[in-house]
């Protein structure tokens, strides 16, 4: 392992590495009495060991939060060995689907996902299913299809489909990922993140450090993937989270370069850099898009850095690091564009922050998150 990886997996050890989501959109559900989709709210997973919950704030029009609930999942939060900041190290745990006001939420201590359907800042639970593996830690979901991302065991994904405001599992869309189930330190050799292409045809998974890869599984129109995945090696990069880039791209949170990269997934399922930047911090590991802004969290250096994107993702531009509480993670955007939220799971607090014409962040104050302490997973509208 090169020199430079290593110091970016020390540092991480010691104040952890994991990713960030994409902003959510509120959905409208429909005037049949079903729920709405979120509105004016942000919902944060505790992944509480003891028993994960789901604290709901609602947003202000000024982007601050107050607390407006508190739902159990009916699982158990989970804990991989040699993580502090991000018990899961992963990116994805907390997951909205706009398209039938739902929300999917990990339960790794259980192996299970809960299912809420989401109204406002209200959640109520509808579902409690097995994830097909051991420990989940990601979930994405591209029209009706769903597929969740095991981390132990070697690691596998496992598909669903929606129906009626229910997961309904396929048999026939579980696999392996084949990585060492004996490397060490559990969380940075445990996969990162599992996401569709945002034309839906592909499936992506990022391994870490074990195997320093993106997974690329082609997937059929009725949404089952290939037997096996078409592997791109990135050696040294440790690739940890991404957010889709047009039709058939991705920025890459890089743990190993403590970068941001701009990767064309090609038909084939092979990958392509095409454009680079190093943060100049410690683990970078998780990353959030709006407009042509991005912003990547540093577990090891506390901060935000904000990037802008320019020629499709071609060209990426530095504007700066925003400091935060200890152990930043996961972060999301209000659907307004407005705010950024981020998790920081030293203490579990969630940072609270205005997104300037610029691109530069404004703090407006924070929330200390019951039981939140390592948890990551955050959605935002």
């Amino acid at each position: 392992m090169q020199k430079t990886t290593r110091l970016a997996l020390a540092v991480a050890t010691a104040l952890t590495a994991a990713a960030a989501g994409a902003p959510s959109t509120a959905a409208a559900y429909g005037g049949d009495g079903h729920p709405r989709g979120g509105s004016h709210a942000v919902f944060v997973q505790t992944d509480n060991p003891a028993g994960n919950q789901i604290v709901a704030y609602r947003r202000a029009d000024d982007g601050r939060l107050t607390p407006a609930g508190t739902y159990d999942t009916n699982g158990l939060g989970g804990v991989l060995d040699g993580s502090v900041a991000d018990h899961l190290a992963s990116q994805g745990s907390l997951t909205y689907d706009p398209d039938h006001a739902l929300l999917y939420a990990v339960n790794a201590g259980s192996d299970t996902v809960s299912v809420f359907s989401v109204d406002g800042d209200h959640l109520a639970l509808r579902q409690v299913i097995n994830s097909g593996g051991r420990f989940p830690v990601s979930i994405a979901v591209h029209d009706d299809t769903v597929f969740v991302l095991n981390a132990l065991n070697g690691g596998s994904i496992q598909g669903y489909t929606v129906r009626n405001g229910r997961l309904h599992e396929e048999a026939g869309r579980n696999r392996p990922l084949g990585l060492d189930p004996n490397a060490t330190p559990q969380f940075t050799n445990t996969p990162g993140q599992v996401g569709f292409t945002g034309d839906g045809s592909q499936l992506v998974v990022t391994t870490k450090a074990n195997g320093s890869s993106l997974l690329v599984f082609n997937l059929n129109r009725s949404g089952a993937p290939a037997d096996t995945p078409v592997v791109t090696s990135l050696p040294g990069a440790v690739p940890f989270a991404f957010v889709p880039n047009g039709r058939h791209g991705l920025f890459l949170a890089e743990a190993g370069t403590n970068a941001v990269a701009t990767f064309t997934v090609h038909r084939d399922g092979t990958a392509t850099q095409e454009a680079f930047a190093a943060t100049g911090q410690a683990a970078t590991c998780w990353i959030v898009g709006v407009r042509d802004l991005l912003y990547a969290s540093n577990a090891g250096s506390s901060t935000l850095t904000g990037l802008r994107t320019a020629d499709r993702g071609r060209r990426l531009a530095v504007l700066g690091n925003t400091p935060t509480d200890p152990g930043t993670v996961d972060a999301a955007v209000s659907s307004n564009g407005r705010y950024l939220y981020a998790q920081t799971g030293i203490n579990g607090i969630v940072d609270e922050f205005a997104i300037n014409k610029d691109g530069s962040l404004a703090a407006l104050g924070s929330q200390t998150v019951p039981g939140a302490a390592g948890g990551e997973g955050i959605v935002a509208f």
